[in-house]
């Protein structure tokens, strides 16, 4: 079974701190926030950057960035390299949301650890969830 890459994973605009890069993609992300509750010193979502990945250690970082469930963000740490896939590929059907991915996935030629997918057909970003479901009144029922 082969890993992700750092070329494979790093993705989105670079945000450089002490021993790790965080990339954000902005299309994959719908505002979960998990990282601005888990880690405020470093998201910051009023600020610019909006990132600061030098102000906590680059271990509190990368647990942050696995626990984005889109893989809107992900991580390369300097000495350990990128994020790698959960042994374990899961998936999760998010009520009235995505669909939620996490492993060693492939997903339209695309090496990826994390992804919350697309059900409502409404995306602008296909196959990746945007949130749009929630703009149109998708729901799951």
């Amino acid at each position: 079974m082969s890993h992700p890459t750092n070329s494979d994973l790093a993705q989105g605009k670079a945000y450089s701190g002490h021993g790790v890069t965080v990339y954000y993609d902005a299309r994959r992300c719908v505002h979960v926030a998990n990282c601005v509750r888990a880690l405020p010193t470093v998201f910051r979502p009023g600020e610019r950057p909006w990132i600061q990945a030098d102000q906590a250690s680059a271990e509190e970082v990368a647990a942050v960035v696995r626990a984005c469930p889109t893989g809107a963000l992900h991580y390369v740490l300097t000495d350990d390299g990128p994020e790698q896939p959960e042994d374990i590929t899961t998936v999760t059907l998010v009520p009235d949301g995505p669909l939620v991915l996490r492993g060693n996935l492939n997903i339209a030629g695309q090496r990826e650890v994390r992804a919350a997918l697309c059900r409502c057909g409404a995306s602008s970003n296909k196959p990746y969830c945007d949130g749009t479901h929630a703009q149109v009144g998708w729901t799951s029922h």
